[in-house]
């Protein structure tokens, strides 16, 4: 049997590392491989240096792919072709958003652009969870944070936003958007009915 592979995205302070946190210690869900993007391998650990740096938005955008493109490798293929349901915290989706928004003075369709870097290679999820909230609210979260990145400003998470929604109104047979300024509960429950709804 075919396994399914599953994204969870959305802007920083969007409430992913909470949702991760609560599926991999739900033991409903104890069969399901967990893993995210960046990766711990050697180019993830490059790219979170990036995120980190002032390099230039083309390169952390190639550095991004390069680890995107050993995760399906190692991670995700052989867990698909294993009959395994696997699920990622960010994938390919933030990617566009993300250094579309970073690269926007640098092409005509960023966003277009980056797709089509992925066409033709990359594992298309089956169903990817957008955890949708106001950026005002997600960088009010982000400050309480001890390590902040360069990502983290209103006017850049609402063009990553932008993207987001754009990307899920394209793919609405996969996106679930759930609104994660919402209490907790209500946005656990709405990832479990979407995960248990999986074919």
């Amino acid at each position: 049997m075919k396994g399914k592979l599953v994204t969870l995205e959305g802007i920083d302070g969007s409430g992913k590392t909470t949702i991760m946190e609560y599926l991999e210690q739900n033991p409903i869900y104890s069969d399901i491989i967990f893993t995210r993007e960046p990766t711990k391998d050697w180019i993830g650990q490059a790219v979170i240096r990036a995120i980190h740096s002032d390099v230039d938005p083309l390169a952390e955008l190639l550095l991004f792919t390069a680890d995107h493109a050993e995760h399906i490798r190692n991670t995700i293929i052989p867990a698909v072709q294993a009959g395994r349901v696997i699920i990622s915290d960010r994938y390919s989706d933030s990617r566009i958003a993300y250094q579309s928004s970073t690269l926007k003075d640098r092409f005509d369709d960023p966003v277009e652009w980056i797709k089509q870097l992925h066409r033709g290679w990359s594992v298309v999820p089956d169903l990817t969870l957008l955890l949708d909230i106001d950026p005002e609210i997600a960088v009010s979260r982000c400050n309480s944070r001890d390590a902040q990145t360069k990502f983290e400003k209103v006017d850049f998470l609402s063009q990553v936003r932008n993207v987001f929604l754009q990307l899920a109104e394209e793919n609405p047979q996969r996106f679930v958007i759930i609104d994660a300024s919402q209490g907790l509960e209500k946005v656990k429950k709405e990832v479990d009915k979407a995960i248990n709804g999986l074919g």
